[in-house]
């Protein structure tokens, strides 16, 4: 996939957004975040740290951000959209566990690759995909004569990360 090119303490203003209280706002709580969320998640989040954005704030935000290129966006079992920030310009494909939310990057250049001849050989141009790929990671993975878990995780145990960043 090449280098990682990181992204600037701005991303917003740098993509040729505005950079708004409310955007710096979803753009903060959202890069602390460790896993994928909602909007309504994302909005819980922002209230429990004092935020008033509204929730129609969050979800035009997330759709901006999204369109910029700034976060990925995942659909869940039920069809929602599910965000995190991009921490590098670089477009990412996910392992997401069904049962406990949890993400993992994935090297998907030979994916890259294939669209990049399909478009060729086409003739298509500005080609996009999408690619859901989920499973059940190891921590959750049963025994032998266990079903595997399909309850929601709490959110708080998957969603900030204390320091900033994202986990793997």
């Amino acid at each position: 996939m090449g280098e990682a090119e990181e992204r600037p303490k701005d991303p917003a203003g740098a993509a040729g957004m505005r950079s708004t209280r409310q955007r710096r706002a979803v753009l903060d709580v959202l890069g602390r975040c460790r896993e994928f969320v909602s909007a309504q998640e994302l909005h819980a989040l922002m209230l429990d740290s004092g935020s008033t954005v509204g929730l129609t704030t969050v979800y035009r935000t997330l759709r901006e951000l999204d369109r910029a290129g700034l976060v990925d966006v995942v659909r869940d079992e039920g069809g929602e959209r599910l965000y995190l920030h991009r921490p590098t310009a670089e477009h990412r494909h996910y392992l997401i566990c069904r049962c406990c939310g949890r993400s993992q990057s994935v090297d998907a250049e030979a994916v890259e690759e294939w669209a990049a001849g399909l478009a060729e050989a086409t003739g298509f141009t500005e080609l996009e995909h999408t690619l859901e790929l989920t499973g059940v990671c190891g921590r959750c993975r049963p025994g032998a004569d266990e079903q595997p878990c399909r309850q929601a995780p709490r959110l708080a145990d998957r969603l900030l990360n204390a320091g900033g960043g994202q986990g793997a």
